[in-house]
């Protein structure tokens, strides 16, 4: 883990009492006991006058809910490739297994990989998002941005051939964000994205 409280808060780019539920719920992703101290960080300055108690309350609540896992099982038409891929290229930590399937820890989320037929390749739909052609479906995590440039960087030393290169979208509005569109090994589409503004993530178009 991180260490102290304090190292997680900043390292987080959180600073001392002001945590709203936005950036609780995204700590969150990141594991178990983060949220959970951010939460008793949370009901220390509610303790000492530095946030109000409803507000304490408020980011509990986001922590807590954010300490969900999000299950995602997809296909694969060749298993050993595919571990190669996400344990590999994207760094996952592997859970349990069978001889038909692998799972991840996904950024705090459960990723399941399941062998299907060797035919398998995942179809492509696309929609238009900012100018960029989307491919749907497609999966990923939303990073802070130091994360985002370091797993591009990875891709890149792995050769991986982006099916949209890192960019920045929505320049200028609310959600600016810099994504980035890949396929797995079987034709599955992931994008990895991170918000200029990590509160905007929910936030409507003005």
């Amino acid at each position: 883990m991180l260490g102290s409280l304090s190292n997680i808060v900043s390292s987080a780019g959180l600073n001392g009492c002001r945590l709203n539920s936005t950036r609780l719920a995204m700590a969150g992703r990141m594991g178990l006991s983060f949220a959970t101290g951010l939460a008793a960080n949370s009901a220390r300055c509610a303790s000492t006058g530095a946030a109000a108690g409803a507000g304490a309350a408020a980011a509990a609540a986001a922590a807590a809910a954010a300490l969900q896992p999000f299950h995602l099982a997809i296909p694969v038409n060749d298993l050993a490739a595919a571990r190669a891929f996400y344990g590999g290229v994207l760094n996952l930590k592997e859970g349990r297994s069978s001889a038909g399937w692998q799972d991840y820890d996904f950024y705090g989320h459960q990723l399941v990989i399941h062998q299907v037929t060797r035919d398998y390749r995942g179809n492509d739909y696309f929609n238009p998002v900012d100018g960029d052609q989307v491919p749907i479906a497609h999966f990923g995590v939303v990073l802070n941005v130091a994360q985002f440039h370091d797993l591009a960087q990875r891709l890149q030393k792995a050769n991986t051939e982006f099916l949209l290169k890192p960019h920045v979208r929505f320049q200028g509005l609310k959600g600016e964000q810099w994504t980035m569109f890949f396929k797995d090994v079987s034709g599955n589409n992931l994008e990895f994205k991170a918000l200029t503004n990590p509160d905007d993530l929910f936030t409507k178009f003005e």
